[in-house]
């Protein structure tokens, strides 16, 4: 541990100086110099630097050599090998040791560097424990006083990072002011070019004026006719007489005025080079200046590196921590068996403690026999002569004997201790090996938590992979498959050496694995035409993503199956690679290749069929809206039970989605039970039976399908338009289990006004019919975590609620005069199920009412956008309504987040995600009583809903009338009751729309379906 804290101090840079010239231990200090560099973040602009603040960057340069020669730390290292901050000074210089100002010198940055490295050794020996190869030298106290002395270190760091940065707000400061003075020096400079330019063009003027009077003089003499001219003449010669009064006055005026121009212009220029030599004198001081200037860019440049450094070090200084408390919780449990079996080693001891005792009285009774022997020695020689002599040998004899006994029974005792030492030992041995054994099996059994599920979801996709190209087989991929399922460690550590292996040695490393093995949950297939967010245009997607993650969350293996669009995000798909094996299945009568790909999303194992077609089904731009959409989907149903068949898959449970895939049920039963894929039930989910996927009867033919067989009216036959065949009413036939998405909406689709024709199909079936409500990915929806917010927040700091609420003002151009006045919300697709004439009317009542209101989506029905289009153009530089017809998602994230009321009038809605996510962000939704609408939100005013449950305002008439009640009570309760508003906000933020309740209940909808199924097989074999 001690050599992990020094290698940590010398790879965060921190320089560190020990004293070596005392001897002592208890009087040897080391002191550690921090230097930290501002964060990378804070880009300073390039600008030009005015001359005439130069001596302030100097001063501010020793400035901070002052700072830095006394931000120094000083650390004192104890007995025991911990170290702790010297709290001999007061307060003061406490701040003067964590007042760290960056390094502007680059030489005294490598001089520290340097002084870090000398000292590198001297640290590693303080910190090095008394013995390197006893690991009871550690103990708990050593641990958690590294931690902590860790953690002081840190917040060293980050003090010193925010006064670096404070000092490099001054510095930003001084480089603008110096940048103000330059602009003002290359005014001053453009106006003296100007003079300079003018003084040249009137000198220019002078010389024409000077060849003029030249010109004129010569005239003059050339036509001397009369006194009078030559009297002129004689005038204009003589330079003393030119201001003569008898001269002409018109001559007179025009000779004074041009020597008054002349004297001006002589003063003009001798100003003008004076100004000229002092900015030649002002631009060398400027140019040194950029010299300057690029100098400390260097430095700034060179100290984001050193900080970019320093911060990646610190981040795994503090994994190293985190890894540290768990080892202190380890240590903290072997510490407690060490104790146990240090209580039977005492015992043991103790008892070996005994046993030596006896053992040394043993010998001085020895000795003590010793002196007797030779007291019997001296009394043999007078034995002869005296009779008591005889008697008292006679004595001594008996005591001999009784003390040969007594050190015989004492070496029986020492024996038997020696004996029970052993023991002891040998079983402290056995309970050792025992724990180590215990923890080896242990760490088999337990599954490998650590790994993300992207890991696994890659090694399945690896062993399907042998399997598909033939390298094991089947029961080989089941057996590994069900490893993987359960995140067996051995087949994460096989996997984890093979990887530098080439397939060959891998697969045989796999196969030694091979054993029988219980699974402990579920195998599900998704089968769908949408996944988000690869692939993704509404609900479909984000249920089959969120659903299958919730899945695999409870231990049941998830795998999904969809075509592999042109169009979709492939930068979403990782480790997305195409199977060595071509995928053939039967359609118009012959069979087709398709390519198999395999990747993750999201940490789900993603199987993705690209059909080799003439027609290039799923190459055409966009994933729905192809006038052969019934061929095209009938196609990838049928090949993705061809992938399951072939791979040897024993799915549980086969759950397919909307009418695209609703082919999965019939051809399931009709065609590939009998060929041996009949382990599955089958789920089919109906996310909106407006879309039925109907085609004429003929087209059902192309996949294999037997039409005479289905066109009947307890199968496939539409109940509208019996020459066509209906896709979702095969499903809802065929299928052991039939879903909705929430409640309601399942009782609405059993009435003819809302069943759009299936009405009696699902009433005849509703044993098998239930509605589920979906959830939202709580990870994806989460407003203390989301990127796309400027501020995060949550139920317990709405302060970042209403931030967010300001940055969307600034950035959409509303008003933000009043920041309490209320803002609308609502982000949706403009067709006449989403109620367009609701929001209409909404948008005009909301500004009435005195908020704001913020509209994104767009109408793919073309008068519906234009109508809006029109909207839009009116309240263009509006303060108070915005509408952006299109779809952002990263707008939609704000939005969510600003708003404080969020309106769906929806006329059906089978279930509805934005109502959930709106509650997620603290934005209190207003909703008409519909489908999932009606079982997700209940309304304030309803008494006759239990307090805890009440979280917004829902109106039931589909009409103006609607509207405007729910949302001038959500009005009034807004600005005449704020704190019930905040109380009404908490509440909704802290329920739980997340997918594992809906999780659950598709789980026990799978479980009862798959034991009944095991039940009727287990009685048709009796």
């Amino acid at each position: 541990m001690a050599v992990r804290l020094t290698t940590w101090f010398v790879s965060q840079g921190i320089s560190i100086s020990g004293s070596s010239s005392n001897s002592k231990r208890s009087n040897s200090n080391s002191r550690f110099s921090f230097y930290y560099s501002p964060a990378s973040s804070c880009k300073l602009r390039h600008r030009n630097l005015s001359c005439n603040c130069v001596n302030k960057r100097q001063k501010l340069k020793k400035k901070n050599a002052v700072e830095q020669s006394s931000a120094t730390t000083d650390f004192q290292f104890n007995s025991d090998d911990d170290f702790q901050f010297n709290s001999d000074d007061d307060s003061e210089s406490e701040s003067a040791s964590v007042g760290i100002a960056p390094v502007l010198n680059p030489e005294s940055v490598s001089d520290d560097e340097a002084h870090a490295n000398n000292a590198n050794d001297s640290i590693s020996n303080a910190l090095a424990p008394p013995d390197q190869t006893n690991p009871s030298a550690y103990n708990t106290q050593d641990l958690v006083g590294m931690i902590r002395n860790a953690e002081k270190n840190i917040h060293l760091l980050n003090r010193a990072r925010v006064n670096a940065l404070q000092d490099l707000d001054k510095i930003l400061g001084e480089k603008e002011a110096l940048q103000g003075e330059m602009n003002a020096l290359e005014m001053k400079l453009a106006e003296t070019d100007a003079r300079i330019r003018v003084a040249a063009q009137e000198k220019i003027k002078v010389e024409l004026l000077g060849d003029q009077l030249d010109k004129m003089r010569n005239e003059m003499r050339l036509n001397g006719g009369g006194d009078e001219r030559g009297e002129v003449v004689e005038i204009f010669e003589n330079e003393n007489e030119l201001f003569n009064e008898e001269a002409p006055l018109p001559y007179r005026n025009s000779i004074n005025a041009l020597m008054a121009n002349l004297n001006s212009l002589r003063l003009e220029n001798v100003s003008l080079k004076n100004d000229v030599e002092e900015l030649r004198e002002e631009l060398s001081n400027v140019k040194n200046t950029d010299e300057r200037v690029v100098m400390l860019e260097k430095q700034r440049s060179s100290l984001e590196s050193a900080l970019k450094e320093l911060e990646s070090k610190l981040s795994v200084s503090q994994e190293d921590v985190s890894k540290l408390s768990n080892l202190k919780v380890e240590c903290k449990g072997l510490w407690e068996k060490v104790e146990n079996l240090q209580l039977l080693l005492d015992k043991a001891t103790k008892q070996a403690d005994q046993a030596i005792i006896v053992l040394q009285q043993n010998q001085e009774i020895r000795k003590k026999v010793d002196k007797l022997e030779e007291s019997l020695e001296e009394a043999n020689v007078y034995k002869q002569s005296s009779e008591r002599m005889q008697q008292y040998n006679e004595l001594m004899q008996q005591k001999i004997k009784l003390m040969d006994e007594r050190l015989q029974k004492s070496d029986e005792e020492i024996h038997s201790y020696v004996q029970l030492y052993q023991e002891s030992v040998e079983e402290f041995q056995d309970t050792l090996n025992t724990l180590k054994e215990e923890s080896k099996r242990r760490a088999l059994d337990e599954p490998v938590d650590d790994m993300p599920w992207e890991f696994w979801s890659r090694l399945l996709l690896i062993i399907d992979g042998w399997l598909f190209e033939n390298k094991i087989s089947i029961d080989d991929a089941k057996v590994l498959r069900e490893m993987v399922w359960k995140r067996d460690r051995r087949i994460h550590d096989s996997y984890m050496a093979c990887k530098e292996k080439n397939v060959h040695e891998a697969v045989s490393t796999f196969l030694r694995l091979t054993s029988s093995q219980t699974s402990p949950g579920l195998h599900v297939v998704h089968i769908a035409a949408e996944m988000a967010p690869v692939a993704k245009v509404g609900g479909l997607g984000d249920v089959v993503a969120g659903l299958g993650k919730a899945l695999q969350k409870k231990g049941h293996l998830v795998e999904i199956v969809i075509p592999k669009y042109d169009c979709m995000q492939y930068d979403l798909v990782r480790d997305l690679r195409a199977l060595d094996v071509v995928l053939e299945s039967y359609f118009d009568g012959r069979l087709f290749k398709s390519k198999v790909w395999v990747g993750t999303v999201e940490g789900l194992p993603v199987y993705f069929i690209e059909p080799l077609h003439p027609d290039r089904f799923f190459w055409r731009g966009q994933f729905y809206g192809e006038r052969d959409d019934f061929k095209r989907f009938s196609f990838f149903s049928r090949a993705a039970l061809e992938l399951l068949l072939q791979s040897g898959k024993k799915p549980d449970i086969i759950h397919c989605h909307d009418w695209q895939t609703a082919f999965v049920a019939p051809l399931y039963w009709d065609l590939y039970a009998p060929k041996g894929l009949n382990s599955a039930r089958i789920c089919f989910t109906c996310h909106n039976f407006e879309y039925q996927g109907t085609a004429p009867a003929s087209e059902l033919g192309s996949c294999g399908l037997d039409v005479n067989q289905l066109k009947r009216p307890d199968r496939m036959q539409d109940n509208s338009s019996h020459d066509r065949i209906n896709a979702v009413k095969g499903a809802v036939v065929f299928s052991n289990i039939v879903t909705t998405v929430s409640p309601t909406y399942a009782q609405e689709v059993r009435t003819a006004e809302g069943g759009h024709g299936l009405h009696s199909t699902l009433n005849f079936h509703s044993k098998k019919f239930i509605g589920i409500l979906n959830g939202i990915d709580a990870d994806a929806w989460n407003p203390a975590t989301d990127a796309h917010l400027k501020v995060q927040y949550n139920a317990n700091d709405l302060q970042g609620k209403a931030e967010n609420k300001e940055d969307i003002r600034r950035n959409l151009g509303l008003s933000s005069a009043d920041v309490r006045r209320p803002l609308v919300g609502c982000i949706t697709r403009l067709v006449p199920q989403k109620g367009v004439h609701l929001i209409r009317h909404a948008i005009y009542r909301t500004l009435e009412l005195g908020g704001q209101f913020v509209l994104l989506g767009s109408s793919p029905v073309h008068h519906i956008q234009r109508e809006f289009e029109g909207i839009a153009n009116h309240f263009e530089n509006h303060d108070h309504i915005r509408l952006i017809l299109k779809y952002d998602d990263s707008l939609s994230h704000s939005i969510f987040a600003a708003s404080d009321m969020f309106i769906i009038p929806s006329i059906f809605e089978p279930c509805g995600l934005t109502q959930m996510i709106a509650m997620r962000y603290g934005s209190i939704p207003i909703v008409r009583k519909t489908g999932g609408l009606n079982d997700s939100v209940f309304d304030v005013d309803d008494d006759t809903i239990p307090v805890q449950f009440r979280n917004g305002y829902s109106f039931l008439s589909a009409d103006e009338r609607g509207v405007n009640g729910a949302l001038e009570r959500a009005f009034d309760l807004y600005t005449s009751k704020p704190d019930s508003w905040q109380q009404l906000v908490e509440k909704v933020m802290n329920m739980d729309f997340s997918w594992d309740s809906s999780a659950s209940q598709y789980e026990e909808l799978y479980s009862k379906s798959v034991a009944r199924a095991r039940a009727a097989a287990h009685t048709q074999a009796i």
